[in-house]
């Protein structure tokens, strides 16, 4: 499960599928081959962002038993970077996710790959994320300047503590070079009210 890595979020539109991407990409510049699964089913980003075919088919294929492995599978332009898409959303999302399906795919990808990177729904919007806690390290929680709360973030710390897993780490995003000058002169700006 070491290798195994879910970006999540506190609430929608904080930037983790864009994170996500660029995790995958790193470390598959290093050399590693990697997989980098959409398991949004409810409202995947990356099908919409990227304008992929709508004919692709994806994960919520595989889990309901109308696609093998090798078509939901598909080779990005960046080597050794594999990418499954969601797929047409499904009627009941938390049950394929909680599924002896997606344990026998979970284990059949990280016989494969050296890392698996999840981009997931937002934690404190439904529970399917927090339903991959078997099958993963634990969560990259991506906080955005000036959106993302306290409370938010507080939410989803006690979710995932509930749901009796951890948090590897908070990544911020959205910054701007004004905002980096902000901290270096000890000014924390919008965190200064938490």
């Amino acid at each position: 499960n070491e290798k195994t890595i879910t970006v999540s979020s506190s609430v929608a539109g904080e930037g983790k599928s864009t994170t996500a991407i660029n995790i995958a990409v790193a470390f598959s510049q290093l050399g590693c081959r990697v997989l980098l699964i959409d398991a949004d089913m409810r409202k995947s980003v990356l099908v919409g962002r990227h304008r992929i075919s709508k004919g692709i088919s994806g994960l919520s294929h595989f889990l309901s038993g109308y696609k093998e492995l090798d078509d939901v599978l598909c080779v990005t332009n960046v080597p050794n970077l594999y990418m499954i898409l969601a797929g047409p959303v499904p009627p009941n999302p938390s049950e394929l996710i909680g599924s002896t399906a997606f344990a026998s795919f979970m284990t059949m990808v990280k016989n494969q790959y050296d890392y698996i990177i999840l981009d997931t729904p937002p934690i404190g919007v439904v529970t399917d994320t927090l339903l991959l806690k078997e099958h993963i390290a634990g969560y990259t929680m991506i906080v955005r300047e000036k959106v993302t709360t306290h409370g938010d973030i507080e939410r989803a710390i006690q979710a995932v503590k509930l749901a009796d897993s951890k948090i590897l780490g908070f990544l911020k995003v959205g910054c701007s070079l004004q905002d980096r000058k902000k901290y270096k002169k000890g000014n924390y700006g919008y965190y200064k009210y938490y």
